[in-house]
Protein backbone atom coordinates (compact mmCIF):
# COMPACT_ATOMS: atom_id res chain seq x y z
CA UNK A 1 0.00 0.00 0.00
CA UNK A 2 1.49 3.76 -0.84
CA UNK A 3 1.73 6.12 1.68
CA UNK A 4 -1.12 8.55 1.32
CA UNK A 5 1.25 11.48 0.38
CA UNK A 6 2.90 9.56 -2.33
CA UNK A 7 1.07 12.13 -5.29
CA UNK A 8 3.14 15.56 -3.25
CA UNK A 9 5.57 16.74 -4.27
CA UNK A 10 9.09 16.73 -2.07
CA UNK A 11 9.55 20.00 -0.43
CA UNK A 12 12.85 21.05 -2.23
CA UNK A 13 11.00 20.35 -5.84
CA UNK A 14 8.10 22.01 -4.66
CA UNK A 15 10.22 25.11 -3.65
CA UNK A 16 11.68 25.26 -7.15
CA UNK A 17 8.37 25.48 -8.80
CA UNK A 18 7.66 28.26 -6.96
CA UNK A 19 10.32 29.74 -7.52
CA UNK A 20 10.05 29.04 -11.25
CA UNK A 21 6.26 30.39 -11.15
CA UNK A 22 7.25 33.47 -9.31
CA UNK A 23 9.92 34.46 -11.98
CA UNK A 24 7.67 33.86 -14.85
CA UNK A 25 5.04 36.14 -12.81
CA UNK A 26 7.51 39.01 -12.23
CA UNK A 27 8.85 38.82 -15.98
CA UNK A 28 4.98 38.37 -17.67
CA UNK A 29 4.52 42.55 -14.82
CA UNK A 30 7.93 43.44 -16.22
CA UNK A 31 6.75 43.16 -19.72
CA UNK A 32 3.63 44.79 -18.82
CA UNK A 33 5.05 47.43 -17.02
CA UNK A 34 6.83 48.26 -20.75
CA UNK A 35 4.86 48.40 -22.76
CA UNK A 36 2.51 50.90 -20.55
CA UNK A 37 5.42 53.14 -19.31
CA UNK A 38 6.94 52.91 -23.52
CA UNK A 39 3.07 53.84 -24.61
CA UNK A 40 2.69 55.98 -21.98
CA UNK A 41 6.13 57.88 -22.63
CA UNK A 42 5.46 58.29 -26.65
CA UNK A 43 1.73 58.20 -27.02
CA UNK A 44 1.09 60.58 -24.64
CA UNK A 45 3.85 62.02 -24.45
CA UNK A 46 4.81 62.00 -20.78
CA UNK A 47 8.14 61.97 -19.25
CA UNK A 48 9.27 58.10 -18.12
CA UNK A 49 8.69 58.77 -14.66
CA UNK A 50 5.36 59.58 -15.19
CA UNK A 51 4.72 56.80 -17.54
CA UNK A 52 5.80 54.12 -15.39
CA UNK A 53 3.34 55.79 -12.46
CA UNK A 54 0.39 55.99 -15.34
CA UNK A 55 1.42 52.25 -16.32
CA UNK A 56 1.46 51.16 -12.72
CA UNK A 57 -1.63 52.41 -11.66
CA UNK A 58 -3.68 51.46 -14.80
CA UNK A 59 -1.59 47.99 -14.02
CA UNK A 60 -2.99 47.55 -10.24
CA UNK A 61 -6.34 48.45 -11.11
CA UNK A 62 -5.71 51.91 -9.42
CA UNK A 63 -6.78 54.50 -12.67
CA UNK A 64 -5.21 57.19 -14.61
CA UNK A 65 -3.10 59.54 -12.75
CA UNK A 66 -1.95 62.10 -15.51
CA UNK A 67 -5.06 63.85 -18.13
CA UNK A 68 -5.09 62.57 -21.98
CA UNK A 69 -5.45 65.00 -24.36
CA UNK A 70 -4.84 63.64 -27.57
CA UNK A 71 -6.80 61.18 -29.15
CA UNK A 72 -4.14 58.66 -29.57
CA UNK A 73 -2.84 58.51 -26.01
CA UNK A 74 -6.89 58.21 -24.46
CA UNK A 75 -7.06 55.56 -27.10
CA UNK A 76 -4.13 53.60 -26.14
CA UNK A 77 -4.88 54.09 -22.75
CA UNK A 78 -7.87 52.47 -23.18
CA UNK A 79 -6.60 49.51 -24.80
CA UNK A 80 -4.06 49.46 -21.86
CA UNK A 81 -6.57 49.54 -19.46
CA UNK A 82 -8.62 46.34 -20.89
CA UNK A 83 -4.88 44.03 -21.32
CA UNK A 84 -3.99 45.58 -17.50
CA UNK A 85 -7.23 43.92 -16.12
CA UNK A 86 -6.46 40.62 -17.58
CA UNK A 87 -2.92 40.43 -17.04
CA UNK A 88 -3.44 41.56 -13.45
CA UNK A 89 -5.68 38.67 -12.86
CA UNK A 90 -3.45 36.55 -14.88
CA UNK A 91 0.04 36.98 -12.83
CA UNK A 92 -1.65 37.00 -10.25
CA UNK A 93 -3.24 33.12 -11.01
CA UNK A 94 0.39 31.81 -12.59
CA UNK A 95 1.78 33.19 -8.55
CA UNK A 96 -0.50 31.15 -6.46
CA UNK A 97 -0.88 28.30 -8.90
CA UNK A 98 1.56 26.15 -7.24
CA UNK A 99 0.01 26.50 -4.05
CA UNK A 100 -3.50 26.20 -5.63
CA UNK A 101 -2.20 22.53 -7.23
CA UNK A 102 -0.40 21.60 -3.63
CA UNK A 103 -3.57 22.04 -1.91
CA UNK A 104 -5.55 20.28 -4.45
CA UNK A 105 -3.42 17.30 -3.77
CA UNK A 106 -3.13 17.66 0.18
CA UNK A 107 -7.34 18.16 -0.15
CA UNK A 108 -6.77 14.77 -1.99
CA UNK A 109 -5.30 12.59 1.17
CA UNK A 110 -6.96 10.37 3.20
CA UNK A 111 -6.10 11.38 6.63
CA UNK A 112 -6.73 7.84 8.06
CA UNK A 113 -4.35 6.16 5.94
CA UNK A 114 -1.43 8.43 7.55
CA UNK A 115 1.44 6.58 9.23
Amino acid sequence: MKPANHNILPRKAFLKRVIRYSLFSVSLLLVSLLIGTTGYHFLAGLGWLDSFYNASMILTGMGPVNVLTSPGAKLFSSLYALFSGVIFLSIVAVFFAPFAHRLMHLLHVDPEENP
